[in-house]
């Protein structure tokens, strides 16, 4: 990450009081706000219903407010919504126990890594931290508690006090071993429709089942005995995850109030885990649903009102061009969406030494408005998703590189597909080894491979994120696979703190050598208002193997050319240059000595196997003399 291991920390963020002050002047929503809540509401739930809710919605919102400072109310009303995320911003993403010493809570040693080694992020995506019963960490018993296994409120407000945090919203489903359910198990009448259930399997007929769109292979109906005998849960995930019925208004309520308690805890941004499914309409899909997309749009609403400054992030692993629609207007639903089409166009790229499809990607690659942005990673928690790129990439190119990927060891996961057939839905793999062969090449030139595919995520319009194995550059984990029988735990495993230090300072070992080019990178990437998200992105022509990019700030005074040869073999080209690029006479690279000299309009370029130039003109402000 970008920040030096001698960098420390100060705290940059006012914290919400632990205790309500009604002392203070209550909050008064604007009659814009109650007509939008109320608009939300009734769209979901009708008229009589969406009136009966708003009390109550209002009664959430104000009890918030009164957890504010007056300093802390001051801040977020002078936040401009522009100015969420800037070219500063890189987010890690580490599971709350991913990092271990033994000693302290595993929630102290994550923030004593970021303290004081290679880790400082500017924003921390702790996943999922809660008690949970399965799917390492998402299917959570618990919203109000922090796992007392990785430690206590008290250690997340250590870290949002040093960083801005990420919490995860798990918005679809619930624990089976929950109160919650438990309290629907027993019959009791206040949870009967807290989700979705059935008297017989039968009332989901065989083509209502064949048009849902899932992620797994499994029933979706899942049997529990309760109180009043068999009933038959909706699960879109796993048979302990229960999906939870949005058609009851209470059950929206209860998660605006546990989103906005994440806000108090420390929360800069919520991240709304799979909130695609969040709608169950049989004889449907059961994604996208316009219902689905008003929740969003409540949520927003909401935390407008509540919580300026706070942003919202969609994970939603489908085609791109559903993915994007959870901007919305680019005012009205996420300020943030993950990019899944970038990881797999990546290795496209990469597997056929050819960058022309990512190019042809990235031209079009905008978000709708200033106040929104893409997350740009390449691994996840998860794995690297495919269907982000189905409307892209033709079905023979998809499987060349799950071909591939397999080639390099990766496992792949499967989706149910209408009709009752499978395709590939993810591929499950570290970066680092699903990007390089197992043996029988040049290590440097693997550790140049792996740079000049980070470099991608670094270098196109929006934020950049990288899970912690990505960071580090770690190989995929084939025992714990055999261990579990879970495909995604090759991708999960834990880290020694000491080990981390002593890898991290051995020049001959992979992270020793890995650690200061990446350091470098981010270091670089945070100096340059032109990689910033608002900043303009043209994509140039280049010799098939090269993604070329012209980035210029949003005031138009910094320009850098972003060169990356994703390929083994040497490129030597002319790149015309646009106007707005034309007549600098010679650019200078930022991440290794060399410079590239214009001549009538183009610059001449020489670049190594997996290069990563980034150019800046002489004599601009920022550029190196």
């Amino acid at each position: 990450m970008p920040n030096s291991a001698d960098q420390k920390r100060v705290p940059h963020k006012i914290l919400y009081d632990q205790r309500p002050n009604y002392t203070r002047p209550a909050l008064e929503l604007s009659e814009q706000v109650r007509g939008d809540l109320l608009a939300h509401l009734t769209f979901l739930y009708g008229q009589e219903k969406a009136q009966a809710c708003m009390p109550e919605l209002e009664r959430i919102i104000k009890v918030h407010h009164a957890f504010k400072s007056q300093e802390l109310r001051d801040l977020q009303e002078a936040r401009d919504p522009k100015h969420l995320f800037s070219h500063k911003d890189m987010i890690l993403i580490t599971y709350g126990d991913m990092i271990s010493d033994g000693g302290g809570t595993p929630l102290a040693v994550l923030a004593k890594a970021c303290d004081e080694h290679m880790l400082a992020p500017d924003i921390l995506h702790i996943l999922p931290f809660f008690p949970y019963s399965s799917d390492r960490g998402f299917s959570v018993v618990d919203f109000t508690k922090v796992d007392p296994r990785l430690g206590t409120w008290e250690d997340i407000h250590h870290l949002a006090g040093r960083y801005r945090l990420m919490f995860d919203g798990v918005l679809n489903h619930i624990s089976a071993h929950s109160d919650a359910f438990h309290e629907f198990l027993d019959g009791n009448p206040d949870y009967q429709d807290f989700f979705i259930a059935y008297a017989s399997p039968d009332e989901l007929t065989p083509d209502q089942r064949s048009k849902i769109f899932r992620p797994r292979v499994s029933d979706i109906l899942t049997p529990f005995m309760t109180i009043n005998g068999v009933r038959y849960l909706w699960t879109t995930f796993s048979p302990d995850q229960i999906d939870l019925n949005y058609r009851n208004p209470k059950v929206l309520l209860s998660v605006v109030e546990a989103l906005l308690f994440y806000i108090r805890q420390g929360a800069d941004l919520l991240h709304l885990d799979a909130v695609t499914y969040i709608w169950a309409e049989p004889g449907t899909e059961c994604i996208h649903l316009a219902q689905t997309h008003e929740i969003v749009k409540l949520l927003r609403t909401v935390v407008e009102a509540a919580a300026p400054g706070v942003a919202l992030v969609t994970e939603t692993n489908v085609p791109h061009a559903d993915n994007v629609s959870y901007f919305g207007s680019g005012l009205d639903e996420a300020h943030m969406v993950y990019n899944f089409a970038l990881p797999p166009l990546v290795l496209h790229a990469v597997y056929r030494q050819d960058a022309s499809r990512l190019a042809a990607w990235a031209a079009e690659l905008e978000p709708p408005s200033e106040a929104t942005a893409f997350f740009n990673i390449l691994d996840t928690h998860d794995g690297i998703g495919l269907m982000g790129v189905k409307q892209i990439l033709p079905p023979e190119e998809i499987d060349f590189i799950v071909q591939c990927a397999q080639a390099n060891g990766a496992l792949v996961s499967m989706k149910t597909v209408e009709g009752g057939g499978e395709e590939p839905y993810e591929i499950n793999s570290t970066w680092w080894s699903v990007i390089n062969p197992h043996h029988g090449e040049d290590h440097a030139l693997q550790l140049d491979r792996y740079l000049a595919s980070r470099a991608v995520a670094l270098s196109l319009k929006g934020v950049p994120g990288v899970y912690l194995h990505g960071a580090l550059g770690t190989s995929s984990d084939l025992e714990a696979y055999r261990r579990t029988g879970h495909n995604r735990d090759v991708n999960r495993g834990t880290v020694d703190l000491a080990v981390l230090a002593a890898e991290a300072n051995d020049p001959s070992s992979r992270l020793g050598r890995l650690a200061p080019r990446m350091s470098h990178l981010n270091v670089t990437r945070v100096s340059q208002k032109a990689f910033h998200p608002r900043g303009s992105q043209k994509v140039l022509k280049a010799p098939e193997a090269v993604l070329a990019l012209l980035r210029v700030s949003p005031d138009g005074d910094e320009r850098l050319l972003s060169l990356i040869n994703l390929s083994a073999s040497q490129a030597a080209f002319s790149l015309e240059l646009p106007a707005e690029a034309a007549g600098a006479g010679a650019w200078h690279d930022l991440v290794r000595p060399g410079e590239a000299r214009e001549k009538d309009g183009a610059l001449e370029v020489e670049m190594k196997p997996y290069q990563v130039m980034w150019l800046r003109p002489q004599g601009e402000p920022g550029a190196p003399e």
